[in-house]
């Protein structure tokens, strides 16, 4: 189990410096400009602008910056053109050694904003996981059982609608209809700002979450019951299922035991992937629902050009979907004695 962890680990590297680089050069590449957005002001000072641009970095080439944001340089004054001077300015640590550099627009250490707000998106986003797979797999099992039964069409249903409907449209009408018109649950936000309860309460917070959960992990729901039910319309029919019934095995007993337990072990498969996408889907989910996560901190991050907090959020996002597909590999071992992490 040790050698296959730190094999898959090992190949998870470039991977993750893949990821890394394409962001960098997409973020790089894009119209606009973070000290005009910075400065802007019909009597700013060119040569201030310049001289922060010099003291951010800004002035290097793309691949100097990369590196610059990599590896930092407060050892020394490197040399990256071959130019004979030194092309980095300005003292930093470098990704390398746990350093993601401070915020262009807010000052602040890039990896203190993202701490702040990571607890929100972790709460979001492994509550729509557990909800997403929870009735996910549930109602697969139910459309399988009772194949061809209005059972199998609500739930067929069901995986339209939640591939189908856009997150932010549908996050808009609940606003609309439970907040606006009925009242019922809060608007936005994570807890009530007249609230005089210090700290986290979960029973105040649940109330914030019905919502958009409901969102993110709608599209988790419809992927999962619909790869449940083939899987175990499929495991129905093998031989195994047929001699398991002939020796008098309960019904419940063969779906449970030796159905399920064999149709879920592709669905293990997409945990990590499902991971990335309700992370990825956390940015506009977070964005309708004024949610102070990780999602609403990238967006405004992009807006601004503040280029250290876009990089950052993407290595964070990028190390918690490698270590998705990690977890899913010990699942499916888990789920199957055949494999062995070996």
């Amino acid at each position: 189990m040790g050698q296959y962890l730190l094999r898959r680990a090992l190949q998870g590297i470039p991977t993750f410096f893949g990821v890394t680089i394409i962001s960098f050069l997409l973020m790089i590449l894009s119209p606009g400009d973070p000290i005009d957005l910075i400065t802007f002001s019909p009597n700013r000072d060119p040569e201030a602008a310049e001289t922060m641009r010099r003291e951010l970095g800004l002035d290097q080439p793309p691949l100097t910056q990369y590196i610059y944001w990599l590896i930092g340089n407060d050892w020394t004054r490197m040399d990256i053109d071959g130019d004979g001077v030194g092309d980095t300015n300005g003292e930093r640590r470098g990704l390398l050694r746990g350093d993601l550099g401070n915020s262009i627009r807010q000052r602040e250490p890039v990896l203190s904003l993202i701490v702040e707000r990571i607890p929100a998106t972790l709460l979001l986003t492994f509550t729509a996981l557990v909800l997403g797979y929870g009735a996910g797999i549930a109602l697969g099992v139910v459309a399988a059982v009772y194949h061809k039964t209005w059972l199998d069409q609500v739930v067929r249903v069901i995986s339209v609608i939640g591939n189908a409907v856009p997150a932010f449209w549908l996050g808009l009408l609940l606003i609309i209809v439970f907040s606006v018109n009925l009242d019922w649950l809060p608007m936005s936000g994570m807890r009530d700002i007249a609230s005089r309860s210090d700290g986290f309460n979960l029973l105040e917070t649940a109330r914030y979450m019905v919502m958009p959960v409901f969102v993110l992990s709608l599209g988790t729901i419809a992927f999962v019951s619909r790869f449940t039910r083939t899987e175990l319309l499929e495991v129905l029919t093998q031989d195994y299922i047929r001699t398991a019934r002939a020796k008098g095995l309960a019904d419940r007993v063969v779906w449970v035991r030796h159905a399920t337990r064999n149709a879920l072990l592709p669905v293990a498969t997409f945990l990590g992937p499902g991971l990335g996408t309700l992370l990825s889907g956390a940015v506009i989910v977070e964005q309708v629902f004024t949610w102070p996560g990780m999602g609403r901190l990238v967006v405004t991050a992009v807006l601004n050009r503040d280029y250290p907090v876009v990089m950052g959020s993407v290595v964070i996002a990028a190390a918690m979907f490698i270590l998705g597909v990690l977890l899913s590999d010990i699942l499916y071992a888990l789920l199957d004695p055949r494999i062995r992490l070996e």
